[in-house]
């Protein structure tokens, strides 16, 4: 089984995977073909992409039984004591933002305010006279 994503590639390069893989949702293509028609192809999708991005899932013997093929795509598969694992990018926007306000959180507050009520009694409490009426 082999499984091509395409996202932001031509018209003509989809085209020409119709031709091998069945496309069963946009960008999406998949079918059984050979390691060589595999290697063709994605070397065509490598030649034709042009601004797009691409991702080539196909099986191979091992212990995850698939491995990965990634065309200028962020998130890199990298090889963890024999598993392939798909590394994501650190996001620099978070990591410079500094450190986090002091203080509590709006969320913190209600919270606490609310279980600030509710341990509260719900009754008032009554007070007897001498004369044991209570009000």
């Amino acid at each position: 089984m082999t499984i091509i994503i395409l996202t932001s590639c031509p018209s003509g390069l989809r085209g020409h995977l119709t031709q091998w893989l069945l496309e069963i949702s946009a960008g999406v293509y998949v079918g059984h073909i050979s390691a060589r028609i595999r290697q063709r192809l994605w070397y065509k999708v490598i030649d034709m992409a042009g601004p797009g991005r691409a991702l080539l899932v196909f099986q191979k013997p091992g212990e995850q039984r698939l491995s990965f093929l990634v065309h200028d795509h962020h998130w890199t598969p990298v090889d963890f004591d024999g598993i392939t694992l798909i590394r994501r990018p650190t996001d620099a926007h978070n990591r410079s933002a500094g450190p986090l306000p002091d203080g509590w959180s709006k969320a913190a507050k209600r919270q606490r305010f609310r279980r600030r009520n509710t341990t509260a009694p719900t009754t008032t409490p009554t007070t007897q006279t001498e004369d044991g009426n209570s009000y």
